[in-house]
């Protein structure tokens, strides 16, 4: 399995035909002081594969600050099934996590890294900045 979408929004959703629907994508957060808690965002990963993906895949994702330190830290199974016309187009299956109130610690690129099967697939930067004051 490859990952062919990795990204960040506001929401996020799969209807029942498959199709994924994006509200608000970023990969900046502009924060006022520190701590700062992000109330939700929703990690898009659309995965790709062929016939012989079809199973089950171990799917590990790490949220990691500038400084190494590690916020967050999921592993879970994607089972991955075959339908209509996945032979001639491949397997693509999307796939939403929420993430509600990750408190950040510090400014500067913050990084999800994703890996399949214990095979590192994506890296996806998300840069926490300073507000900036109006004036």
């Amino acid at each position: 399995m490859d990952i062919d979408l990795a990204l960040t929004a506001d929401a996020a959703t799969i209807d029942g035909s498959g199709k994924l629907n994006l509200l608000g994508v970023f990969d900046q957060i502009a924060v006022q002081q520190f701590p700062a808690r992000h109330g939700r965002l929703a990690l898009v990963l659309r995965f790709l594969g062929g016939a012989a993906d079809a199973g089950t895949h171990n799917l590990s994702i790490k949220l990691t600050s500038p400084a190494g330190t590690e916020l967050v830290s999921l592993n879970g199974e994607l089972n991955v099934r075959p339908g209509r016309g996945s032979l001639q187009t491949g397997i693509r299956v999307p796939h939403v996590i929420n993430l509600d109130g990750i408190v950040f610690q510090e400014l500067g690129i913050h990084t999800f890294d994703i890996a399949v099967d214990g095979r590192h697939q994506a890296t996806l930067p998300l840069t926490i900045a300073r507000q900036r004051k109006m004036t």
